[in-house]
């Protein structure tokens, strides 16, 4: 080794320098998963409505809450003021009718709930610590469900009220409310699942709006369509069994069964309580389904 080498290494050691600047070690309390799940729901839940983004955020999400509770406000105040005996729209059909805004609401809030942590790289820093791949997936899920369940719920609320204020039979409008807040609480878990698990599919989130639109709303054409083919050609009984290929014949389906809904099927023709058995067999599998698919796209942290 030469001289002048050594004393430039001499020279550096000696100018090299530790500064203490004054980091220390985290003593606070340490809150864990639960915490950070729960701020993760908090998060995405509100982030549907556009609360804590920009103004521009806000405008669709709350713009489309107030179309879905503006049919039940105007039936309400006729209701009162015509002194009505009974809503002119059951608790249970109110979804079905509705279900363009659902379907609008969810293209527009699904992939903004997963698809921009997909672009932007930033699903490594949720798994980094302490929250895991399941605790991602429960609370993006839970939070499109619970958006979906304010969608649906607030106008059956309204209508509920209204029709107290009208003085309408109590029990029946009570019974008419709990099966209509059931039907909604399973249309939204089936239909917060699927749009997920489409809007995770790509980090492009037009690709993911296109892909939620086309899943409910060509799948519910072309099965509207073949009923109504089936029926008018005398094929009554395939009818019922048509819907279960599209998620809002699914719902309606169900409610027929079990929850004492009037059908939307051509010619009134829902399942029994045999074949909506299957209904409700198939639309479990989809939930639990679509959980097991967003797992199992989130299984690699380097997404």
């Amino acid at each position: 080794m030469s001289t002048e080498t050594t004393r430039t290494e001499t020279a550096r050691s000696e100018t090299t320098r530790i500064h203490n600047i004054g980091y220390r070690n985290y003593e606070g309390a340490r809150l864990g998963r639960a915490y950070a799940r729960r701020s993760l729901y908090s998060q995405s839940l509100r982030g549907a409505y556009g609360l804590g983004r920009s103004a521009k955020s806000k405008v669709l999400p709350m713009i489309l809450f107030a179309v879905m509770c503006l049919p039940a406000a105007i039936m309400v105040a006729v209701a009162v003021a015509t002194k009505m005996k009974d809503l002119p729209l059951d608790y249970t059909r109110y979804a079905i009718v509705t279900q363009a805004v659902i379907g609008l609401f969810l293209a527009a809030q699904a992939p903004q709930s997963v698809s921009r942590d997909l672009r932007f790289k930033t699903v490594p820093l949720y798994f980094s610590r302490p929250i895991e791949r399941v605790d991602y997936v429960l609370a993006k899920y839970g939070a499109m469900a619970s958006a979906l369940f304010v969608l649906t719920g607030a106008p059956l609320l309204i209508l509920y009220i209204g029709s107290l204020l009208a003085k309408m039979d109590f029990s029946d409008q009570s019974k008419g409310f709990a099966q209509g807040l059931v039907s909604v609480a399973l249309l939204s878990l089936l239909f917060g699942g699927l749009g997920l698990v489409m809007a995770a599919l790509t980090p492009r989130r037009g690709f993911g709006v296109a892909a939620v639109i086309a899943t409910l709303t060509i799948t519910y054409g072309a099965v509207s369509t073949v009923q109504a083919i089936a029926h008018e050609t005398g094929s009554g009984g395939v009818v019922e069994w048509l819907g279960l290929f599209s998620p809002i014949t699914l719902i309606d389906g169900v409610q027929t069964a079990f929850l004492g809904a009037t059908s939307s099927f051509p010619g009134g023709q829902g399942p029994d309580a045999a074949s909506g058995t299957v209904y409700a067999l198939v639309v479990l599998a989809l939930i639990l389904g679509s959980y097991a698919v967003l797992m199992r796209r989130y299984r690699k942290v380097g997404l």
